[in-house]
């Protein structure tokens, strides 16, 4: 390999890297708003993958076509290529490089993980890291209580135990750690809401500890991320990231409120089916459970997807 091969191929090696890394920035648009501590470090991270990714992608499309366009045999040529044997030193390299890649990949998305922190107080010990704070706190927080979620088929309950209030709409104060504590009542559910980019499953039977750090006001959406039944798909709610003020006044206004029926969807959905057929559905569903009996039943304004 002379000289100007040499040159070239670094050239076309560094416009990869550039033409990959405005890719991992453009990766950054392509996901809804940040609102949570959680998803600046989660976007790094996407964005980090993208850049490697088509770094690899755009180095074998291109060795690819360059192969297809300048290697080609020659018209009618039936001959055998060259007896070439192994290159160790080759050989080296491209096995050197895909693991580096792999362990860089991994200790990165460790180190993410570890400083999300979402599963509550844990020790990491792990490569001598320690936990991190997801992101700093406007002003320290006293010790509260976490709020209780319930998932069952198909609707959320969260339950605000120093208020011992009740509402199907997830209320949280910006700027402040959002403890949660997840259980399920029949099977397995997942809380996610993609503008946070968290993501927990909810084990039946367990009581799941689950924090993290929202930073932009505005209405955004929780779903079940778990199928989980028949009307899981309707297994929605609103989460409304708002200043300390208003959601001390949002306590306040609910706790005067007397628990009411709340809607669920997929109950109104269940019992309209079964009446317009009587004989039978077909196959076998999951009675929907009741509406939860709540202060504050979410709304289906407008919200930040």
């Amino acid at each position: 390999m002379n000289r100007r091969t040499i040159l070239v191929l670094v050239g076309l090696a560094i416009a990869d890297l550039f033409i990959s890394v405005w890719v991992g920035q453009q990766a950054y648009h392509w996901m809804p708003p940040q609102a949570s501590a959680e998803s600046v470090l989660v976007d790094n991270l996407f964005s980090f993958m993208t850049t490697i990714g088509s770094f690899i992608f755009l180095g074998v499309v291109g060795a690819l076509l360059y192969a297809i366009l300048f290697q080609r045999a020659a018209k009618y040529d039936a001959s055998d290529g060259p007896p070439i044997e192994g290159n160790i030193p080759l050989e080296v390299v491209w096995t050197a490089i895909p693991i580096l890649l792999v362990i860089w990949i991994g200790t990165f998305s460790y180190q993410t993980y570890d400083r999300m922190s979402i599963l509550g107080p844990m020790e990491h010990k792990a490569m001598g890291m320690s936990m991190a704070e997801a992101a700093p706190v406007v002003s320290p927080e006293a010790e509260q209580s976490p709020i209780n979620v319930y998932a069952r088929q198909w609707a959320w309950e969260f339950h605000y135990p120093a208020q011992n209030i009740r509402s199907t709409e997830l209320h949280l104060p910006v700027n402040q750690r959002a403890k949660l504590l997840l259980s399920s009542e029949d099977v397995l559910h997942g809380f996610f809401v993609p503008a946070f980019r968290v993501k927990q499953d909810v084990v039946p039977g367990k009581e799941i500890g689950f924090e993290f750090t929202p930073i932009r006001e505005g209405r955004y959406r929780l779903r079940d991320s778990e199928y989980s039944g028949t009307y899981f798909a309707a297994n929605q709610t609103n989460v409304v990231v708002e200043s300390a003020e208003d959601y001390e006044q949002w306590l306040t206004t609910v706790a005067s409120l007397p628990p009411t029926p709340a809607q669920n969807v997929a109950y109104e959905e269940f019992n309209r089916t079964t009446t317009q057929n009587p004989i039978g559905l077909g196959w076998k569903t999951v009675k929907p459970a009741p509406a939860p009996i709540v202060n504050y039943a979410s709304s289906e304004d407008d919200f930040h997807e």
